[in-house]
């Protein structure tokens, strides 16, 4: 009898787990991990890193050695391994290189390996570093910039590590990486590019982020948007499938404003994609634009919109399910960046 119970009971959780996939792929797929994305769990994790305990995340300093070894935890706690095949996240980047003025640093290296293509790469990347401590003691929090951009990351790989789980693995392998040196002169994308971890011309895209969680005073009291640069400076396709991608799921007001060549700004040189961009990767940079509170300590996380920051994650998330799982890498469109 006790065999006989053992055997309904186990049949009964493989009904429900055929009866769960069998829902799931009745849904869109993407939108149900995508949906795990949640301005909640953005918050709760924004409040950590954007707090006074990690002294405005300075390159080479305490506060951002705390920062590098919260990322690392977390991507222990979700599961999603190391680029390196071990329990080292941290790619370093030695004192020489950032000119002898900062202390070695590290870059933090998660990653999914995809099923058909896997020695394809999609790299989400974001800084991880800030400003640090004022002469006076002001902390520069960096809840925006690029705190935002930094648990987004997280937040996208747990919710890939989640279809994963459900068996949907990508096809194509995706890299989180977390930069340093950024507000210091994009050290750390400049130092993963020159240092590899996979190659680059098996790098199909990188999807930067750098500031998305606030408003800026362009758009106040107007619906969610985001600035998108680079998307067609190397790739009509790519920009054409975020495009898509958008429509599709979240209908963000897309504002093209800074990608234009002759933009005073120059944001496009400004953000850790551009030593991607420079090696003929297609990038796309996701922003929000200044606002009054950039570069200064007032940059704090009760300032973060937390619905527009669900949606922008998301839309960034679909963004790298297609990719990731489409037949072709995106093309480029033949001309050469140093002209761009």
């Amino acid at each position: 009898m006790k065999k006989l119970m053992s055997l309904a009971v186990t049949f009964f959780f493989i009904q429900a787990s055929f009866a769960q996939l069998n829902t799931i792929e009745k849904r869109d797929v993407a939108t149900t991990y995508a949906n795990s994305i949640q301005a909640s769990n953005l918050k709760d994790l924004l409040y950590i890193f954007a707090s006074d305990d990690f002294q405005g995340r300075k390159t080479g300093e305490p506060g951002q050695k705390k920062a590098v070894n919260f990322l690392k935890e977390k991507y222990m706690e979700y599961g999603v391994p190391s680029a390196f095949g071990d329990s080292n996240y941290f790619q370093i980047v030695p004192k020489k290189f950032l000119k002898n003025k900062y202390n070695d640093s590290e870059n933090v290296l998660a990653f999914i390996k995809g099923t058909e293509k896997p020695e394809e790469v999609i790299v989400i990347s974001a800084h991880l570093d800030h400003e640090g401590v004022s002469k006076n003691g002001d902390i520069y929090n960096g809840a925006d910039d690029d705190g935002s951009g930094t648990i987004a990351i997280l937040e996208i790989a747990r919710a890939f590590k989640k279809a994963i789980h459900d068996g949907f693995r990508p096809k194509r392998s995706i890299l989180f990486l977390h930069v340093t040196g950024e507000e210091i002169g994009l050290y750390g994308s400049e130092y993963y590019t020159e240092n590899p971890v996979f190659p680059l011309e098996n790098t199909v895209t990188n999807l930067n982020i750098d500031m998305i969680g606030r408003v800026d005073p362009k758009h106040e009291g107007k619906p969610n948007y985001l600035y998108l640069i680079g998307s067609d400076r190397l790739s009509m396709e790519l920009h054409n499938i975020s495009e898509m991608v958008n429509k599709k799921y979240t209908l963000l007001d897309f504002d093209y404003t800074y990608n234009e060549k002759n933009d005073p700004n120059r944001f496009y040189y400004r953000s850790d994609h551009y030593h991607f961009a420079k090696n003929n990767i297609p990038v796309i940079f996701y922003f929000n634009g200044t606002h009054a509170d950039y570069h200064r300590p007032t940059d704090t996380p009760e300032k973060i919109n937390y619905e527009f920051y669900e949606t922008r994650t998301r839309l960034i998330f679909h963004t790298a399910w297609v990719l990731a799982n489409r037949e072709d890498r995106v093309k480029l469109n033949g001309t050469d960046i140093k002209s761009n």
